[in-house]
């Protein structure tokens, strides 16, 4: 066998090889362990694991035990966070009935209303539009329970 012809054989088992090789990957995915991250891949996670729905979480119960005396509009903020949250596949209830004095129910609806606001901007930047709409409308009816004294 002179070199050229060694050649081409190598070259015919490589593309051989290599042909059998893919087909057979094809059928069948390598599956990535539990737990473990593959460098370069993305990892999906439910949002109800994710910060985002702490926050959410977060926000509803400040806005649950807040005082009652806001014209109904932090019962507002809290139906229109839920309605968000069932969005994205949480749910949320409950309604806390302590009546605290008003300067400490302000300053826990203003920690909702930031938390909700750092939920509203991750809404926005992942172009969830219901979900930007429910949040909007939450922050708007705290702002207005905020101006009632």
């Amino acid at each position: 066998m002179n070199i050229k012809t060694l050649a081409v054989s190598a070259v015919a088992v490589a593309v051989l090889f290599s042909a059998s090789h893919a087909s057979a990957n094809t059928t069948s995915t390598p599956q990535p362990l539990a737990g473990v991250a593959i460098q370069g891949q993305f990892q999906p996670v439910a949002f109800s694991d994710s910060a985002e729905a702490g926050m959410l979480q977060n926000a509803y119960d400040i806005l649950a035990t807040g005082d009652h005396d806001y014209k109904g509009h932090r019962a507002k903020a809290m139906h229109a966070v839920k309605v968000a949250a069932g969005l994205l596949g949480m749910t949320l209830k409950g309604d806390d009935k302590d009546r605290q004095p008003q300067p400490l129910s302000d300053a826990k609806l203003r920690e909702a209303q930031g938390l909700l606001q750092n939920v509203l901007g991750n809404a926005e930047v992942m172009n969830q539009k219901r979900v930007v709409k429910h949040l909007t409308e939450a922050i708007n009816q705290i702002n207005i329970a905020l101006s009632i004294k």
